[in-house]
Parts: C-alpha cells; sequence; structure tokens
C-alpha cells in the first residue's frame, strides 16, 4: 500500500497505530462472513456434516481476508481520520497536471 495517495496527497496512516482500531472491525467483517456462510451451508445444503461447514468457513474466511482488510481499514481512516469522499479531486488534480 502506498505511504500517500499519488492523487490527492493524503497519507494514509495519520499516526503510529492508528489501524489498530481497524482490527475490530476487521473482526466484525469476519464475524459476518462466517455467520453468513454458515447459514448459507445450512440452508443450501441441508445441514450437512460439520467439517463441511468448517472446510466452507475457513474457505471463505481466507479467500475474503484481504477484501475485509482493505474495507475496515477504509472504514477506519474515514470515520475517525476525517477524511472525505471527493470525486471532483481526481478531476481538478489532473487538470492542473496537464499543460495547457
Amino acid at each position: 500500500m502506498p505511504e500517500a495517495c499519488p492523487v490527492c496527497g493524503q497519507r494514509y496512516e495519520p499516526e503510529p497505530g492508528f489501524y489498530w482500531g481497524a482490527m475490530y472491525i476487521t473482526f466484525a467483517f469476519s464475524t459476518g462472513i462466517m455467520l453468513v456462510v454458515g447459514f448459507l451451508v445450512y440452508f443450501l445444503l441441508n445441514d450437512p456434516d460439520t467439517w463441511v461447514y468448517v472446510t466452507a468457513v475457513a474457505f471463505f474466511a481466507v479467500i475474503l481476508t484481504p477484501l475485509s482488510l482493505r474495507y475496515s481499514r477504509t472504514l477506519m481512516l474515514y470515520l475517525f481520520g476525517g477524511v472525505r469522499y471527493q470525486p471532483d479531486r481526481a478531476n481538478h488534480s489532473a487538470s492542473r497536471a496537464t499543460p495547457s
């Protein structure tokens, strides 16, 4: 992950240890993933053996971990870092970068 945004210059880590709180958000995402996968396995496969639950939940937890980590850091930065998305920022920066 880059240290700062190449378009607007926003630092992705405002202070050391800023993303410790993102671990709690990741835990909530992981819990949600495990619950959803568990219910889907139960209803779609008609309550199979325990090893099917464990395998399905472990597979999806591992596969979706990078996505979960990225979005937890994004939420942490948005909720507690004072960052707001400005969709026109990229167009404004691109127009300044091109010579007239």
